[in-house]
């Protein structure tokens, strides 16, 4: 029988670190990396507004959800690279590790906004490789924001956090 394998999950808000914190988690845990952007420009994806991310993004979920499962059942710990940041979120992914019965871990970036508009607005200028999925309009910044919902207790998850200091 395949060992429990373990889903890791990130909150944190846009250029918190969330994709450099994914990749790190792989490499500690021999984990499999499964990063929304990415797929998403793989995909073609055409994102020109947020709802448009939202429908690709809703649809890549649908898709890579059983993929998820299946390599958990199997034993195959999954860092998940898709934002943890909302309630609605929380719970597709709490569906995967439960119907795999793995284990959990929701890392919980906490980082002062203004490190996080300038981590934007360097990551739009330099592009780095690994990193950048794409240009994201620093007016995108507060509209995402203001969507965030930082886990609740009663929410259940094995909280992991990471404090980001200027």
């Amino acid at each position: 029988m395949a060992s429990r394998a373990t889903l890791y999950c990130i909150y944190g808000n846009i250029s918190a670190g969330k994709t450099t914190l994914a990749r790190k988690l792989t490499a500690q845990h021999g984990a499999v990396l499964l990063c929304e952007d990415e797929w998403l420009v793989r995909l073609e994806a055409e994102i020109a507004s947020f709802e448009d991310f939202r429908r690709h993004a809703r649809r890549l979920r649908a898709a890579v959800g059983p993929h998820v499962i299946e390599l958990l059942r199997l034993g195959v710990s999954v860092v998940l690279d898709f934002p943890a940041n909302t309630v609605k979120d929380r719970a597709w992914i709490r569906s995967l590790f439960e119907a795999a019965d793995a284990a959990h871990e929701l890392h919980v970036i906490e980082a002062p906004d203004e490190v996080c508009r300038a981590r934007l607005r360097t990551r739009n200028e330099t592009r780095p490789e690994g990193l950048y999925f794409g240009f994201v309009p620093e007016e995108m910044f507060g509209p995402v924001t203001n969507l965030l919902v930082p886990p609740a207790e009663d929410e259940g998850f094995n909280l992991v956090r990471h404090q980001v200091r200027g």
